[in-house]
């Protein structure tokens, strides 16, 4: 960063910039990255890239970020809302068929903490039906799927850097175009839809307007912060992956007497980051409850999602597909325990502690 300021230059598609891009290719072994201000402008320079208009449909999960539904909204298209999975929170694979229609565009799907929502799967039937598969991969990065990394198996995919994720630049985010057919027109919209990504290469002898696109670029502060977190991404995760076995096995007890659910084990055929670790109420009034309790003993604890289907959004400019009796059940419920590379044992203990300490009281009441 006292490089950049030093010598410059300080805006978008700079030599760290282009080294970072290099890093995420590499580790997702194909594809060819371009950073973006964030995960937001990553998806809709996605929906710019399939051309999704007025009228189109894009199959996504309620539970999940608005910013997946206001990319394509952004473009006319309509967002249509499927249940997900109580094992993994992720979207129900097996009822995306069933919201596919005619209008249907692409299928988005969320690797909902960092683990797999099948892509194998939502790539057969995209690719059987035709339609463009999309992986938002926000919570993703440095998790796998078979083997592969996640990311690795949609048209375009989506990656954030913001503050909350496992590597952050404070903002930021990138695009992992996957399907050739993209990749120069990806350079031309994200660089406000002119050839200046081939002049900067000297491909040709200036550059001009020749297409739709916007201003998609980080500054290179942006890249430099973010090349350092990349340098260091299999301790941040691997540090990530340690807090989450801990809270596992410190709150396995207390799971297991039925007091409170945790996440269920990850897949065999999946590894997961360590990005989130959460607990589930047995209600609404509960989780409220757990997380005053939490709080009065200094410790942060978060919900999540407000199930888009739900919101004034969603009811405005989207449809729903089927009933949603996971995704109404676990936002309800659902309250995510403090998880970043720099937490301790000792105060993950402490936040266990708390947990145990909340529902000892509320069964000694009972």
């Amino acid at each position: 960063m006292q490089r950049v300021v030093e010598t410059g230059p300080y805006s978008g598609n700079g030599p760290i910039s282009r080294q970072c891009e290099a890093l995420i290719s590499k580790s997702m072994g194909a594809g060819t990255a371009l950073l973006t201000p964030s995960c937001t402008a990553a998806l809709e320079l996605a929906a710019l890239l399939i051309d999704i208009g007025p009228g189109d449909e894009v199959i996504m999960p309620s539970f999940t970020f608005v910013s997946c539904a206001n990319a394509f909204v952004l473009r006319g298209a309509v967002p249509v809302f499927v249940d997900v999975r109580p094992d993994t929170m992720n979207m129900d694979e097996t009822r995306i068929e069933e919201a596919i229609t005619r209008r249907t565009k692409a299928i988005l799907i969320v690797h909902y903490g960092g683990v797999g929502c099948a892509p194998d799967r939502v790539r057969e039937i995209a690719d059987r039906h035709h339609i463009w598969l999309i992986e938002d991969a926000a919570q993703a990065i440095g998790a796998r799927y078979k083997g592969a990394p996640l990311g690795s198996a949609g048209h375009l995919s989506t990656f954030s850097f913001h503050e909350t994720k496992n590597l952050l630049s404070g903002e930021g985010g990138a695009l992992l175009v996957n399907d050739g057919r993209f990749v120069e027109r990806a350079e031309i919209v994200r660089e406000k839809g002119t050839n200046r990504s081939r002049f900067l290469r000297g491909e040709v002898d200036k550059y001009t307007w020749v297409d739709l696109g916007s201003s998609y670029l980080p500054s290179e502060l942006i890249a430099a912060f973010l090349d350092a977190q990349l340098a260091h991404a299999d301790e941040v995760i691997a540090r990530r992956r340690a807090v989450c076995a801990r809270y596992r096995a410190g709150l396995a007890e207390l799971a297991a007497s039925g007091a409170v659910e945790i996440p269920p084990e990850v897949p065999a055929d999946r590894v997961a980051n360590g990005h989130i670790f959460y607990v589930l109420a047995d209600t609404l009034a509960t989780r409220m409850e757990l997380a005053a309790h939490l709080k009065a003993h200094d410790v942060y604890s978060v919900s999540h999602y407000v199930p888009l289907h739900s919101s004034p959004g969603g009811r405005k400019f989207a449809r729903a597909s089927g009933s949603f009796t996971v995704t109404d059940a676990i936002s309800d419920r659902l309250l995510r325990l403090p998880l970043y590379f720099g937490i301790t044992d000792t105060q993950v203990d402490a936040v266990i502690d708390a947990v145990k300490q909340f529902y000892s009281k509320r069964a000694a009441a009972r």
